[in-house]
């Protein structure tokens, strides 16, 4: 993780909250888990376009992968490239294990609503997505499968996915390098296997710095001759005057 770059902007998001900006290309965002066992539900989105949006199976497909990490590029529906994964401490994470319902929520921890506890009231990252969504005149039929950074799942012998006890520790970062202009839609929700007697809130820090365009020997780029398609086709676009 580089200490060269200028941070241009950061802040950071309280557990069991939400926000959402719009990212051009050649900005990265850094993550970094403050406490240890966060985890940050993400989805994209073209903002000329919001119908493109980021699509998890090809995403894995591509890339001949079940974990993202370091490598790896996040792909929209149309075969571009929203952005990749230039930076990752924690080396897992999940993106098929989906978001976190309101009835599985509530299940899982006692519900408290926004009159009774203010801000500390429980919010599932389907309640918390379909909030920030909303600003963008977007709503539950727009809500692709998301991305879950920080979160590792497993699979046991019998096909069962589960949540290992071990998950990021405090200070693991994730940085992503946006190849195009994105809008970024995420919650610090909890993962929906967390098991955890009470409702998680853990803290993520949000960090805004400069990125260079891939270059020819980029690891991201050359990691699967698909991602090389990848970035041709944003250079397509690009050219297209979008």
């Amino acid at each position: 993780m580089s200490s060269e770059r200028p941070i241009w902007y950061q802040d950071v998001i309280p557990g069991g909250a939400h926000w959402s900006m719009r990212l051009r290309a050649n900005t990265s965002l850094r993550l970094v888990d403050e406490e240890g066992g966060a985890n940050v539900g993400m989805l994209f989105y073209n903002p000329e376009n919001l119908l493109e949006r980021y699509n998890a199976p090809d995403t894995l497909k591509c890339q001949h992968t079940f974990k993202l990490t370091a490598g790896h590029c996040l792909y929209s529906d149309m075969g571009r490239i929203f952005c990749s994964i230039v930076g990752d401490s924690s080396g897992w994470h999940d993106t098929v294990c989906g978001n976190l319902s309101d009835a599985n929520m509530k299940r899982k921890w006692s519900f408290a609503s926004y009159q009774q506890a203010r801000n500390d009231w429980t919010i599932s990252g389907e309640h918390a997505f379909l909030v920030e969504l909303a600003k963008y005149g977007l709503g539950l039929a727009d809500m692709a499968a998301n991305l879950n950074l920080f979160s590792r799942a497993v699979v046991d012998e019998y096909g069962n996915l589960g949540y290992p006890s071990q998950q990021s520790r405090a200070g693991d970062f994730v940085e992503l390098r946006f190849e195009m202009d994105t809008l970024v839609v995420l919650h610090t929700c909890p993962h929906p296997l967390d098991p955890a007697p009470e409702y998680p809130r853990r803290p993520v820090r949000y960090q805004l710095l400069p990125a260079e365009p891939a270059a020819d020997d980029d690891l991201c780029k050359n990691s699967r001759v698909e991602n090389q398609r990848g970035f041709a086709n944003n250079r397509l676009y690009y050219l297209g005057g979008a």
